[in-house]
């Protein structure tokens, strides 16, 4: 079966990672409503190179969401026109929260991007096939029918959930945050539980829920958060409790990760801030950021193999490969490692080391522009040893590159997904506090 017609979800399953559950007790009080972020002293360089950035990325939103549903191609080719159909519902929640920084940025016209998010949202409202308020996967981004025989998927739903709550909060728009209110109180996040203690990985209608389920710490932190928040249908706050928190430790550095991406440490944060808070088990900002410093050496190590990695030139997350689409990073190693770079790997660790991360990105830009650049900002990967280049940019990876730049910049996203009261209530119920 190819790798394009299963989610990347069912790739990490087949790891079968598992770990012990770690817990330690902590005081409970209520975080604060407003961001605990200050933007970075950036140079104005630093502010160029972002701005080229994310804004060079955001043409990939642009010119491949569909201008009658809203929905984003899950992925499109670099080089000549794209037939393809495809959508992505996580792409478009990405998408959705580009329209913020872009609205922001002047990157469109006055008026557009709202128009754009009307358009999204009275589609996933009216017509977008949905159960229980959850969506498919990967549907047709002419009509939203599913594609692939993929799953109603839990995480891609809340990922569009992400983007939707960002609108309602950032437009002062009255039918924009009439939409999003409804779309979120329309998902059965009780339903999702499937009788259990942790949320359910998807249903399908052939064969119901997918036997996977949330249960180790990954990006599902916002999934559990959204499902927890909600003012309808939601699902007990002890939910946080039953997920285990496996730890990695590599050289001096000790974490909590399963065997996955880096980009696991990354997607939460585009939304949620974490950053000064803690629940009971970790300070989940801190927590990215070692992380993010383990992977720098775990890649600097891979220097005997192939000696453009470094300290200065890092980053293997899930992308694109010359065999299609891999899992793969590391500590510890995952995936048949080939040499090749992954750019959002870095971008969408910016917040979490920012010099280290625009180090690097430049570098890329720098040494490899030729072959690592492209119409849509940065390949999804390249390998500088063998000149293999990715054909494709991915709608996800490009996303978390733009909103993670503009998180660095401004905090934007974060002040603005943070407003919404579900997002406060659910951290106040699993017990989050000043760091």
């Amino acid at each position: 079966m190819s790798t394009r017609c299963i989610s990347r979800r069912e790739l990490l399953q087949k790891l079968g990672w598992t770990a012990p559950l770690l817990l330690t007790t902590f005081p409970v009080h209520l975080p604060a409503a407003t961001p605990a972020w200050t933007p970075q002293t950036l140079t104005t360089a630093d502010h160029d190179f972002l701005e080229e950035l994310a804004r060079t990325t955001f043409e990939f939103f642009k010119h491949n969401t569909h201008p009658e549903t809203g929905l984003v191609r899950d992925r499109c080719r670099v080089h000549g026109e794209d037939s393809r159909a495809v959508a992505s519902i996580s792409a478009t929640g990405f998408g959705l929260t580009a329209l913020c920084v872009a609205d922001r940025r002047g990157w469109l016209k006055r008026g557009e991007a709202a128009s754009r998010v009307r358009t999204a949202l009275r589609f996933l409202w009216q017509r977008m096939p949905q159960e229980h308020g959850f969506f498919y996967h990967f549907v047709n981004w002419r009509n939203g029918e599913r594609e692939w025989n993929c799953e109603l998927s839990s995480i891609d739903s809340a990922l569009l959930l992400c983007g939707v709550l960002t609108c309602r909060q950032y437009f002062e728009d009255r039918e924009i945050r009439r939409l999003a209110r409804a779309l979120y109180e329309r998902m059965d996040w009780e339903w999702m539980l499937n009788g259990g203690t942790m949320l359910s990985h998807g249903w399908k209608p052939e064969s119901g829920f997918l036997t996977a389920r949330w249960n180790a710490y990954c990006e599902h932190m916002l999934l559990y958060l959204l499902a927890i928040g909600a003012s309808r249908q939601a699902i007990p706050a002890s939910t946080w409790e039953a997920w285990q928190r496996p730890e990695v430790v590599y050289r001096h550095f000790r974490y909590i990760s399963p065997r996955e991406p880096l980009f696991v440490h990354q997607y939460s944060h585009a939304w949620f801030n974490f950053h000064g808070r803690r629940d009971r088990h970790a300070d989940y900002w801190n927590n990215s950021v070692i992380a993010t410093q383990a992977h720098q050496a775990f890649c600097a190590d891979l220097a005997h193999r192939w000696p453009h990695y470094s300290s200065e030139l890092w980053g293997i997350s899930a992308s694109d490969s010359p065999a299609g689409y891999i899992v793969w990073g590391g500590p510890p190693e995952l995936g048949p490692l080939d040499g090749s770079l992954v750019p959002c790997a870095a971008a969408g660790s910016l917040p979490f080391l920012p010099e280290a991360a625009l180090r690097c990105l430049r570098q890329m830009r720098q040494r490899f522009g030729d072959q690592s650049w492209t119409r849509f900002g940065f390949a999804d990967a390249f390998n500088p040893a063998t000149g293999w280049v990715g054909p494709d940019i991915i709608g996800n990876n490009a996303g978390i590159a733009l909103i993670m730049a503009e998180n660095l910049r401004s905090g934007l996203i974060w002040e603005h997904f943070m407003r919404n009261p579900e997002a406060q209530r659910a951290m106040k119920l699993v017990h989050f506090r000043e760091a």
